[in-house]
């Protein structure tokens, strides 16, 4: 097996390493994160270095995969990601097993596919994204550079989302929407019209009287 590492040793990376494990194609050798982690293990892993240290696990390491988390800020992700690339890292596309990729799907560099997820035909997914737990990508949907679709998010046909956007757990997108860049769309929202970049989007509940 390929040997990869992980930068980020949160939440995340918790989530990440169960899907590699279980797609039996690259050996986990251990995480990225700050000084103050440096000697710990995540699940057996060991925290091996900081990211002021990737150029010089690159020489021994071939692959690595950006395993910090993504809600409201992209920053941090997009960094690690230039940085990784910078250092000489090849970021691989990871699919769990227990995805459904459609073969006329696209998928882009360093992006992963949770347990769950279905991309259906004809979608393109760009680099560095998160396509989380139990959501759906459907046909002919476009997801730019460094987003998180959520756990059990629906990306409806035809949907484009902006490089760097958020869209929470249960969010359902109608199809045809347009997303901006660094939107974010919060949790069990129904988004039925465009969004410039820049927005934070939650459905407004209205109560009625009787």
């Amino acid at each position: 097996m390929k040997k990869i590492i992980l930068v980020g040793a949160g939440g995340h990376a918790h989530a990440c390493i169960d899907v590699i494990e279980q797609c039996n194609k690259y050996c986990i050798v251990g995480l990225i994160e700050k000084k103050e982690k440096l000697g710990s293990k995540v699940f057996g892993y060991p925290v091996l270095g900081t990211d002021q240290e990737m150029k010089k696990i690159s020489k021994r390491i071939r692959y690595a995969l950006i395993s910090v988390g993504q809600i409201k800020v992209t920053k941090i992700r997009i960094n690690l990601y230039k940085k990784a690339i910078k250092a000489g890292f090849k970021l691989p596309v990871i699919k769990s097993p227990y995805a459904y990729v459609s073969p006329r799907a696209k998928i882009g560099k360093g992006t992963i596919i949770m347990h769950g997820a279905i991309v259906n035909a004809n979608a393109i997914i760009w680099q560095n994204c998160i396509i989380n737990t139990n959501c759906i990508v459907e046909h002919d949907a476009f997801v730019n550079d460094h987003c998180h679709v959520s756990t059990g998010a629906i990306l409806n046909g035809k949907v484009f989302l902006g490089r760097g956007s958020f869209v929470g757990s249960g969010s359902v997108i109608k199809e045809e929407v347009k997303i901006g860049n660094n939107c974010v769309i919060s949790a069990n929202t129904f988004l039925r019209k465009n969004l410039v970049s820049g927005i934070t989007y939650k459905e407004q509940k209205y109560a009625y009287k009787k």
